[in-house]
């Protein structure tokens, strides 16, 4: 079955075909960790999740690369408030972004870059820039020439004689051209940087994506995706950029959600109006959120009330009762009745799922299928367990709706899948307190209690947690 899917880039619906088949490369923004994700967040997680498991189902071998932006002015402040290292405010994050994927369900991206650690990199993708003479050097910032790049805007449908510096173009004294946008900053007094051969700073949000998709995927990839805020200027400057040096599609796909409003204004940090994960999971099982999301189209805006994760729950108790209703049904008293017609039904809603999910992933539709056959299932459900026997073929029929069920809703969109809540909060605590103890270990440090320090990292040596000193703060990882 093939899949059309709309290109933001075409502003249409266009069919599915990657560029080396059956490899399909997608790439998402990521979040920026100074803060727990919250239900936005989760939005572009749970739809590009679902993305990637449907294309999987189709046959394809995806190589699926989430970013994490773990330097930026929102760390470098938070970092200033609670008086420590930004690397610290980023590992926490990360630690509590992975508790979030973890309960969601979410599968992790094959390879997950920090920026950290890709500063060699993006330094390269600026001198070919500079080389080429798109970019320029002033007084230890380097900025790109947007008017140099003749397609730009292309994504955005924005026409950059019309564009005017303001909320969303970086002003600076050091410009010369109000549109272009930063590719490095140079140092400020107090705040972490990285060597350059423009000097001490750090690189621009814009130039860091593109860097990692260089490395990890390629010159051109399938899919880019992310939230529809993203589209500009973000996206567009990075094909700017990356189509500047290869001259070439950077990707072949651009695919874009919809934001999530609370009361139709956006969820943001910013506004205060957000809602963490951690909150909604706090009520409500994840699936139920996870199935709040699939109830809108991707591409369309979803307006987050708490009324309407009850509606979640509701629809999703119905899943469950269908799908549990098989043990029950096999203890009634059986029978040699004739079927009801549940296969004919199933058939079609097997029909109907993957031709909605093909046409542009859509997810409204495909519930919708699902919904009809559930409610014929607990149909039948409840009129056996009145009747008090059930006849054997019947039996067979809804136990093969079940198998639809759980195998498609678990594959495609990752529910019914999630690990027990035991063995979650036991995960969690271990994060919390690996976290902990290294926190402990830099006040050790800082006091010159190297003893103390020292105990600690073979403590978590020997729980098989490493740890490591860089010049951006400690890391640990599993050994």
């Amino acid at each position: 079955m093939s899949l059309k899917i709309y290109n933001t880039l075409t502003s249409r619906l266009e069919e599915f075909v990657p560029i080396d088949p059956p490899k399909v490369s997608i790439y998402t923004c990521g979040v920026t960790v100074y803060d727990d994700s919250h239900v936005g967040h989760a939005r572009s997680l749970i739809v590009f999740d679902c993305l990637r498991r449907y294309l999987e189902h189709l046959g394809y071998r995806v190589l699926f690369v989430r970013n994490f932006t773990d330097i930026d002015d929102k760390i470098i402040n938070r970092s200033k408030e609670e008086n420590t290292h930004f690397m610290n405010i980023s590992n926490r994050y990360i630690a509590s972004y992975y508790q979030d994927m973890e309960e969601l369900n979410i599968k992790p991206a094959d390879v997950e870059p920090r920026v950290s650690e890709h500063i060699p990199e993006i330094i390269s993708v600026i001198q070919k820039l500079i080389d080429l003479d798109y970019a320029y050097e002033a007084n230890g910032d380097v900025y790109f020439k947007v008017r140099k790049f003749n397609s730009y805007g292309k994504l955005s449908c924005k026409d950059p004689e019309e564009l005017q510096a303001g909320a969303r173009i970086e002003p600076s004294e050091n410009k010369k051209d109000p549109l272009d946008f930063a590719l490095w900053k140079s140092a400020k007094a107090g705040e972490p940087s990285f060597d350059s051969p423009w000097g001490p700073g750090r690189p621009g949000w814009h130039t860091e994506c593109v860097a990692m998709i260089f490395k990890h995927l390629g010159e051109s990839i399938d899919i880019h995706g992310g939230g529809l805020d993203l589209t500009f200027p973000h996206h567009e400057n990075e094909i700017a950029q990356a189509e500047a040096i290869t001259n070439k599609p950077f990707a072949r796909y651009w695919v874009h959600n919809g934001l999530v409003t609370v009361n139709g204004q956006k969820m943001s940090k910013s506004l205060g109006n957000f809602i963490t994960i951690k909150e909604v999971l706090s009520k409500y099982d994840p699936d139920v959120l996870r199935l709040l999301v699939l109830f809108t189209h991707y591409r369309s805006p979803l307006d987050f009330s708490w009324d309407k994760m009850e509606e979640s729950k509701r629809a999703y108790r119905r899943i469950k009762d269908a799908i549990e209703g098989l043990s029950q049904l096999r203890a009634l008293e059986k029978t040699k009745d004739q079927e009801v017609g549940l296969l004919q039904l199933l058939e079609k809603t097997r029909q109907d799922f993957f031709s909605a999910l093909s046409e542009d992933f859509n997810t409204p539709e495909a519930l919708g299928a699902i919904f009809n056959l559930v409610s014929a299932m607990n149909k039948v459900k409840t009129e056996s367990i009145q009747r008090g026997n059930i006849s054997e073929n019947t039996l067979k029929e809804y136990s093969e709706c079940v198998n639809f069920l759980e195998k498609t809703l678990r594959g495609v969109f990752g529910l019914f899948e999630k690990q027990g809540k035991e063995r979650q909060l036991s995960q969690r605590e271990e994060l919390g307190f690996i976290e902990l103890l290294i926190s402990a270990r830099e006040s050790a440090r800082s006091s010159k209690d190297y003893k103390t320090a020292d105990l600690i990292r073979d403590g978590l040596r020997s729980l098989g947690i490493a740890l490591e000193d860089t010049p951006l703060g400690t890391r640990w990882q599993r050994v």
